[in-house]
């Protein structure tokens, strides 16, 4: 794991108001989740389940598949590891530039590693190279939010049935174009998808994800996974928010226009290049300057954290990420940026 993810906000001690650093909401409405978890405290004193088998079951009933198709894990990240680990040493391919967390664990469990630039088009049949056996993609893709065509992660997944693919779909509750379900991951033997509670529901610190598959997939991941790696608090919490399907964001359309208001008047500066996105959060890129300056000015002067993203691969010290908030804190935001760039 590299240092200088999204929130951050440790190192700034408590002078951070204005979080725009991490994809997450920051105002969810979590107020019945702590009551009910107060309620249930003395579950930490017990071993949790050492696998979440109850949460699996509820999951699977949620997306009508067998829970044997389900596993959960601690937030995304940790299937993330358990994925490399399982499939150590082979040849993986990245898609780039996308989360650093693909490449760290492929690293550390011995994969020969290939960053790709472009995935192969029709023209092409859509083959990989004759030496992949793992593909790592981002749908909707961190950092650039764009999101690729569900046709033709199809088409790539048949045309390549020796590679296994592993799709993060961690932010699929934040676009309106089709991505895989749950249900129709299962039609397939070489793909995995990942999934994230903890971006639907807006809880981080609770690190909640899911991995779904086939049945052959998902019993090498269990053969590889440590027991009681999901708490017993972060279970009761899953139950919880599955069964009340709390809202932790706003509804989908109007919050992902609310983010294209964003885009427009961070473009409007004139001094930034936005990328498109299709999701509530958004890559730039300064045309002068240094994005790890930017980031520390708008902590110490206005306490607003944003996410540097020159650590990503293929990104460069110009490079920042914003998720949008809600209005009167997006024009804060667009506001400090533009006092920055005058300075």
């Amino acid at each position: 794991m590299i240092e200088g993810h999204g929130d951050d906000s440790y190192r700034f001690g408590h002078r951070i108001k204005l979080n725009f650093s991490s994809n997450i909401y920051s105002h969810a409405d979590l107020s019945g989740l702590y009551v009910y978890l107060s309620e249930r405290m003395e579950v930490i004193g017990s071993y949790p389940e050492p696998e979440a088998y109850s949460l699996e079951s509820a999951l699977a009933k949620l997306h009508h598949i067998d829970k044997e198709n389900v596993l959960v894990t601690n937030g995304a990240t940790e299937a993330i590891y358990l994925i490399a680990h399982a499939y150590q040493g082979m040849h993986a391919q990245v898609l780039q530039p996308t989360f650093r967390e693909y490449a760290d664990a492929c690293v550390m469990n011995g994969c020969q590693l290939e960053a790709l630039n472009q995935l192969p088009s029709e023209r092409e049949h859509y083959r990989l190279d004759d030496e992949a056996r793992m593909l790592w993609l981002c749908n909707p893709n961190n950092p650039t939010g764009n999101l690729l065509d569900k046709r033709l992660l199809e088409e790539l997944v048949k045309a390549n049935p020796q590679v296994l693919f592993v799709i993060d779909q961690s932010y699929e509750d934040f676009v309106l174009q089709p991505v895989f379900s749950a249900s129709e991951a299962l039609n397939f033997d070489n793909l995995l998808l990942l999934h994230s509670l903890t971006k639907r529901y807006c809880v981080p610190g609770l690190r909640l994800g899911y991995v779904t598959g086939a049945p052959h997939l998902m019993h090498q991941l269990r053969t590889h996974k440590m027991p009681w790696s999901v708490n017993a608090l972060a279970i009761e919490a899953g139950h919880y928010l599955l069964a009340n399907d709390i809202q932790g964001i706003p509804p989908v359309d109007a919050y992902l226009g609310e983010a294209q208001r964003l885009r427009d008047n961070l473009n409007g500066i004139g001094a930034l290049q936005v990328w498109d996105t299709t999701t509530h959060f958004m890559l730039v890129q300064l045309r002068y300057g240094k994005a790890s300056a930017l980031k520390n000015w708008l902590a110490a002067e206005h306490g607003i954290l944003i996410r540097d993203a020159s650590n990503f691969d293929a990104l460069d010290s110009r490079f920042f990420r914003v998720a949008a908030q809600d209005p009167d804190e997006n024009d804060q935001l667009v506001k400090a940026i533009e006092e920055w760039m005058i300075l």
